[in-house]
């Protein structure tokens, strides 16, 4: 919409609104006079806080017996009369009607071409509550809501300094998203954030409704099979990204929060390791690494064992691996990618399905119909023991996810062809673009770029909070995290 301002007629800028929202059961119009001034409130039911309008506005303007001049009017009620916490003045009609689409009350007065805008957000929020895919055993039990103020104001609480930031810019034609980016001046980045900003200036997209919409075009390897852009639904946190110089965005109407550069050793870390003996925590994060290994070569190591590597397998354990292929109308690599595919379909199924439900099924396909498919001689039973197992270590690292369903599938494929050496080739082209990948200019395995005890203190596994002396070197200006 063409900018324009309002004009000195209350009439005529009544009817400019109400032609902009025409249509929209929910807009409220309000009409009142005091000291002989007419006057019209507009806000959306639903999105205001309705006692906070009549206490703040309605109330003192109708009661008031102060004299006003008809010079600066809006001035003089704005200034004199509303008990509002946060008001504003425009005369910009776009300014006006996005403020009354985020839930600010418009005041319209005769004879001002200036709008008074009223803070009057008061929409009903999900509250605070666990994200239920970053559970913890030990540690904070907050997790964000939709409200976008709401979620940096929790950031905030975690770093009570002067230095904290959050500028804010709009996205979406249509939505006119509002989104957050957080920082902490002097340990921030900086060619990070310019990088940032310039990548979301390229946005150009009708709506923005979660911060998916925007990580998929500011991401530096859009067709990698692993992430170089972080998300989480805990503000601990991204309070502690921002404590190691990174960047956070929030964005309005979603509990995601966006955390950048993001490195590839996040993708094995827990959310509990820094609340928990970092001697528990460092095993666990060795556990994970090798469970990703395992969750994307399992099957394909056994298939390459049986296929062209026989001769390899224990004597005992062959004759029982020929004795199950007895009878068996599949061949090997087919056996393992159909076993494969039902155990994707029916962890998909158990997530999609309503909880009780899919705890069930999760049972009776695992269960049942693998005990049932191993004795009709449909599937042999070291196939299926060795893809449940393959899935069961991929469930260990969530956050790579997508890298292990399609990586388990290369691997299936590449054995299938050419044994362990294929396996071998698959794991060396991912590591090179493991080495390889960056995120917003800082190298996805920076640790590694200069390989020392704190460098790599909290990679591999978790060095006691007395030994992390430094920060990881995404930024150099700041890098002492603790004195000795």
């Amino acid at each position: 919409m063409e900018d324009k301002n309002f004009r000195i007629n209350l009439n005529e800028n009544t009817e400019i609104i109400e032609e902009i929202f025409k249509g929209d059961s929910i807009l409220r119009k309000r009409e009142f006079s005091f000291n002989s001034v007419n006057a019209c409130l507009f806000y959306f039911d639903g999105m205001v806080n309705v006692e906070l309008i009549n206490e703040s506005i309605i109330k003192p303007l109708v009661k008031t017996k102060t004299e006003i001049t008809n010079q600066k009017i809006a001035k003089q009620v704005a200034e004199k009369l509303l008990f509002a916490s946060e008001i504003k003045l425009t005369s910009s009609i776009n300014e006006a009607v996005s403020a009354i689409l985020y839930g600010d009350t418009l005041l319209l007065i005769e004879k001002s071409h200036l709008a008074i805008i009223v803070n009057t957000k008061g929409w009903r929020t999900r509250g605070i509550s666990e994200p239920e895919n970053e559970r913890v055993l030990q540690g904070p039990r907050e997790g964000f809501d939709e409200a976008a103020m709401f979620n940096v104001a929790m950031i905030r609480r975690r770093l009570q300094t002067p230095n904290f930031c959050a500028s804010t810019i709009r996205l979406g034609r249509k939505t006119n998203t509002y989104v957050f980016i957080c920082y902490i001046k002097g340990l921030v980045n900086e060619q990070v954030l310019k990088t940032l900003k310039y990548r979301l200036s390229k946005i150009d997209i009708d709506s923005v409704l979660d911060s998916n919409y925007i990580t998929e075009q500011i991401t530096d390897h859009k067709s990698s099979l692993f992430k170089s852009v972080g998300a989480t639904e805990r503000p601990d946190i991204v309070a502690a990204r921002l404590l190691e110089g990174r960047v956070a965005l929030v964005v309005d109407s979603t509990p995601v929060v966006i955390t950048l550069p993001y490195l590839f050793s996040e993708n094995f870390q827990s959310d509990e390791d820094y609340y928990i003996n970092y001697k528990l925590a460092s095993f666990g994060r060795l556990l994970r690494m090798i469970c990703f290994f395992l969750a994307t070569s399992a099957s394909a190591i056994y298939l390459a064992l049986i296929t062209f590597h026989f001769q390899f397998l224990p004597p005992a354990f062959a004759i029982t691996v020929s004795s199950s292929r007895m009878g068996v109308p599949f061949p090997s690599a087919l056996e393992c990618i159909i076993l494969t595919l039902i155990f994707e379909v029916l962890r998909e199924t158990g997530i999609r399905m309503p909880q009780s439900v899919g705890h069930a099924l999760s049972i009776v396909g695992g269960l049942v119909v693998g005990q049932a498919a191993v004795e009709a001689k449909i599937v042999s039973a070291p196939m299926l023991i060795a893809v449940a197992f393959s899935g069961i270590c991929g469930l260990m690292v969530p956050r790579l996810k997508t890298a292990v369903f399609y990586l388990r599938f290369i691997t299936i494929f590449s054995a299938s062809l050419f044994g362990i050496y294929g396996i071998l080739c698959v794991l060396a082209v991912t590591l090179i673009s493991v080495l390889k990948m960056q995120s917003f200019g800082v190298d996805a395995t920076l640790s590694l770029n200069n390989p020392t005890f704190q460098t790599l203190k909290d990679v591999f596994v978790r060095a006691s909070w007395t030994k992390m002396l430094t920060r990881p070197l995404i930024q150099t200006k700041n890098i002492i995290r603790k004195t000795k």
